[in-house]
């Protein structure tokens, strides 16, 4: 009788330290999850400029590059391999007008561009008709992924032609750690850096139809099953504000990817690249982008002040 009562005890001490350890690493694994706040990136420690003049952006990855000068203003984990989403396009523009296609050539929207990996909306129905010039200006402006998938289809050697001819550019312009799978930037094997999307920015700026079109706040085209023009807004609310000056812009979102913006921009006269990876908050890379603003502008008045002092 004593032993079972001994064995009771021992069994019923063995059975509650277990579920004490249990519940112990599950507060733990409970604890190690992000807050909502860190998911969005938005703690204090990482979205203030501190009074010690230090720049913190929320964005995973971050570089500031004075497009002039070649100066890196701020740097934050510039050469880790991300997706990259959207931004993608601006690499699809070029690859598109690269071959000199006729711009006025009409292309149908087919249920080829409809978007099955992750089943995005697009406001340009099955049958729609345009001409490249038009689909070139949603896919840029609106971020349009049935537009991006159209252009790459009607590519002279088709969807497969134009992915290659992206990777060959990448390749043209330094990019050796980037890489193309497809022209919309859905997949997520389109994987580059924060040093080499400053390359392709840089590239990008010097076509001034896509310096233009990526600047439009907004554009209206006629498409299938509506009377009246559809609007295409920029995915970039930046380019309404007008204490911008913007000369170039491309956003991009995808799980993977988290929420992205490439940009170059006039700050404190000079002409500012900045590429903004994996925010996670609804208004965060805007966010950091205006923090990135004030702080040039600040140190650039102090820089200023600085420099008149010693030459008085």
């Amino acid at each position: 009788m004593r032993e079972r009562i001994r064995l009771f005890f021992i069994l019923s001490i063995t059975f509650f330290l277990a579920l004490s350890a249990i519940s112990v690493e599950a507060k733990q694994s409970k604890s190690n999850k992000p807050s909502k706040a860190e998911l969005a990136g938005i703690s204090r420690a990482d979205t203030k400029t501190n009074k010690d003049g230090l720049l913190r952006v929320a964005s995973s990855n971050a570089l500031i590059v004075n497009q002039n000068t070649g100066e890196v203003l701020f740097a934050k984990d510039t050469n880790t391999l991300t997706s990259i989403a959207s931004v993608t396009k601006l690499m699809t523009a070029m690859v598109t007008l690269d071959a000199n296609l006729p711009m006025d050539e009409e292309i149908a929207i087919t249920n080829e561009d409809v978007d099955t990996l992750k089943n995005s909306s697009s406001k340009l129905p099955v049958g729609t008709v345009l001409p490249r010039s038009e689909l070139l200006k949603i896919a840029l402006i609106a971020s349009d992924n049935r537009a991006a998938s159209a252009l790459g289809r009607n590519y002279p050697t088709g969807k497969a032609g134009f992915v290659n001819a992206m990777n060959i550019k990448a390749l043209q312009l330094d990019m050796t750690r980037s890489e193309f799978a497809d022209p919309t930037g859905l997949n997520n094997y389109n994987m580059s850096t924060a040093e080499d999307l400053v390359k392709m920015v840089k590239a990008a700026y010097q076509y001034p139809e896509i310096r233009e079109i990526t600047t439009t706040a907004s554009y209206e085209a006629y498409v299938k099953g509506h009377h009246a023009p559809v609007n295409f807004n920029n995915t970039n609310g930046l380019i309404r504000k007008s204490d911008w000056i913007i000369g170039l812009s491309k956003t991009g979102f995808i799980q993977e990817a988290g929420k992205c913006l490439v940009m170059q921009a006039m700050i404190s006269g000079q002409p500012m690249i900045i590429v903004l990876l994996k925010s996670y908050g609804s208004a965060t890379r805007s966010a950091d982008a205006n923090r990135i603003r004030k702080w040039i502008e600040k140190t650039s008045s102090i820089s200023y002040l600085n420099q008149s002092k010693q030459d008085s």
